[in-house]
């Protein structure tokens, strides 16, 4: 017994796929330190057995759902940052592209969860994502002309644009307000990128 409920015995095949979705979309809703292994349970409708087959402790649970959550959105911003075209064209597709706004962003969020940031391995896989997204993005500015020094600021200025577009349109409950911040930077940088 753990936690006062019975474990089952059975691990049912993609029981770990439905954790891990299940902890990634709950620590976007609530974060990391709120959520709880019964949320995940009732989320992944799986068994007690199941989780805790897979995930022993809630710190490995969140090991593993963060690093899939960094490893996928940066995956999507390099689909469109290395995609075929111009790099400035590869550059606004990235920054305009459509996004929940004021649902937030799922690393971005976790930069205020007190779990992950009293964790080093946690906050080390979110600093990763930063790291490498910026990265990503100076390396389209570079390949526009940019010097090493004048890409890295215009990428972490991006990236700022960005998150700050995001904790706007959540403390507003308006998207536009994402739209707008990028159409501003993108104003800011002129017609040549």
């Amino acid at each position: 017994m753990l936690g006062g409920m019975t474990t089952d015995t059975s691990v049912p095949p993609g029981a770990r796929e439905a954790v891990l979705r299940a902890a990634q979309d709950l620590y976007a809703e609530n974060g990391v330190a709120a959520t709880t292994p019964r949320q995940v349970l009732a989320r992944s409708g799986i068994g007690q057995g199941s989780l805790y087959h897979h995930f022993p402790s809630k710190r490995e649970l969140a090991v593993a759902a963060v690093a899939r959550t960094v490893a996928q959105t940066l995956a999507s911003a390099a689909g469109d940052l290395e995609a075929e075209g111009a790099a400035d064209e590869r550059l606004e597709a990235y920054l305009s592209r459509p996004r929940d706004a004021v649902a937030g962003c799922r690393v971005g969020r976790l930069t205020a969860d007190p779990f992950v940031m009293a964790d080093d391995e946690l906050r080390g896989q979110v600093a990763g994502y930063f790291s490498s997204l910026i990265d990503l993005v100076a390396a389209a500015f570079r390949e526009q002309g940019s010097s090493g020094e004048q890409a890295r600021d215009r990428a972490i200025a991006a990236v700022a644009v960005l998150q700050g577009g995001y904790v706007l349109s959540r403390a507003l409950g308006d998207p536009s307000t994402m739209q707008s911040a990028v159409r501003g930077f993108l104003a800011l940088l002129g017609p040549r990128r």
